[in-house]
């Protein structure tokens, strides 16, 4: 059975470290502040042009403003061929007390820290130190590279990415994300929806509370049932053990309403999330939540105002993904990772199931650990790095077809 993930080292020497090229590509790579609010143009066009420079075209898809882009190559030549897929975005440094400065590659202890070192830049910048290789190599398929931008804030960019290279008649056989997974095979992870409940009750002075339809206390009874189904499923769930959480889970998240405690609040809105298993349909989550609004909810808050309403919005999401564990895929990456530990799950999200969704199968694998993504002093071990080059090494030498 494949086993749960997290944040297992891989074994790798200590004075294993890596190439001096991927140590500086890794250095301009975090030189570049790709905070998702921020346009990563700066990165993508130094990336366009270091690519142009061994002769590889690059396509690029924009976002509607053209502020950001998704880059996406082809190394090779003919059909099928594996895509080696990355984000270029990073989570915001606000509000953490660093002890470097985040942008720029500090190396001490074995490690190398940086905003964006374990998630997920260190993967980019191995592929890229690779680039001369892939090219020199008489490759049998084609190796793609595809960088994404605002993975960070719902899966928005490779959306774009994903619909260009549909129209363009590309279809790589399948797809390698290296998020990081300290080199393990990972064949699975939840989906994870995040919906907006707006309750709109009648204002008025709290000293006349009866007349009026106080929207916080009816969203309260909202969130009380997404906690009342959250634990159901924990009891009655079917499970999957492979995941440290092994049943879905419903919490709430951000909360907002009211102005002053004398008077009773029209508005209040709440936010809250779903991560489910594959055979839990989220959208049916929500339907019972409506249909406990509309039945038990809103017949009480229209005794007194007509016009009260409770409504709830999926404000975006991520799919879930899942791949066997003797898929074709599957197989190829434990090969090529020559590992022999079972694969595994992790409980973050990624952009594996948005390439499934367009039938490319995808496995993540990558360096790094998820422990340190997202926190001050993000840092990659060097070893980590010097496994995924060796990784991409003989990935370049190992054709998918030959599986």
């Amino acid at each position: 059975m494949a086993e749960r993930f997290d944040k297992a080292e891989m074994a790798v020497s200590p004075n294993q470290r890596p190439s001096q090229s991927t140590t500086d590509i890794l250095r301009t790579l975090i030189g570049f502040s790709t905070v998702s609010r921020d346009s990563n143009m700066d990165l993508i066009n130094w990336v366009h042009d270091y690519l142009a420079s061994y002769g590889v075209t690059c396509r690029l898809s924009y976002n509607a403003e053209k502020t950001k882009a998704n880059i996406f190559a082809t190394i090779g030549e003919g059909s099928g061929g594996i895509a080696l897929s990355g984000h270029t975005d990073v989570v915001p440094v606000d509000g953490q007390n660093w002890s470097t400065d985040p942008f720029k590659l500090i190396e001490t202890d074995g490690r190398f820290y940086g905003r964006g070192t374990s998630d997920m830049k260190g993967f980019i910048a191995v592929v890229l130190s690779k680039v001369p290789a892939m090219v020199k190599a008489p490759l049998k398929e084609p190796i793609h590279l595809a960088f994404s931008f605002d993975e960070e804030v719902g899966c928005l960019g490779v959306r774009h990415l994903l619909d260009d290279i549909k129209e363009s008649g590309i279809k790589p056989r399948g797809c390698i994300i290296g998020e990081p997974t300290s080199m393990k095979t990972i064949i699975g992870h939840k989906s994870g929806s995040v919906y907006t409940c707006k309750v709109n009750g009648l204002e008025v002075h709290s000293s006349l509370a009866p007349q009026g339809v106080n929207s916080i206390e009816f969203a309260a009874m909202m969130v009380l049932k997404i906690r009342e189904i959250g634990l159901r499923l924990k009891e009655t769930e079917k499970r999957h053990d492979g995941y440290e959480v092994p049943y879905s889970t419903m919490q709430t998240g951000v909360i907002e309403g009211g102005y002053a405690s004398n008077i009773v609040p029209a508005e209040c809105s709440f936010r809250f999330d779903i991560r489910s298993l594959p055979w839990t349909n989220p959208e049916e989550i929500v339907t019972e939540l409506r249909t406990y609004a509309e039945e038990f909810i809103l017949p009480e808050m229209r005794e007194i105002h007509p016009n009260a309403a409770i409504e709830i919005v999926r404000k975006g999401g991520v799919p879930g993904f899942a791949i066997a564990e003797d898929a074709e895929l599957t197989r190829y990456v434990q090969r090529v990772a020559l590992s022999n530990t079972p694969p595994g799950y992790v409980t973050f999200g990624s952009e594996a199931g948005l390439f499934q969704e367009i039938n490319i199968p995808a496995v993540i694998c990558g360096p790094g650990s998820i422990s340190q993504a997202h926190k001050a002093d993000e840092f990659i071990d060097l070893t980590q790095l010097a496994a995924c080059e060796a990784f991409i090494d003989r990935l370049i030498v190992t054709p998918f077809m030959t599986i």
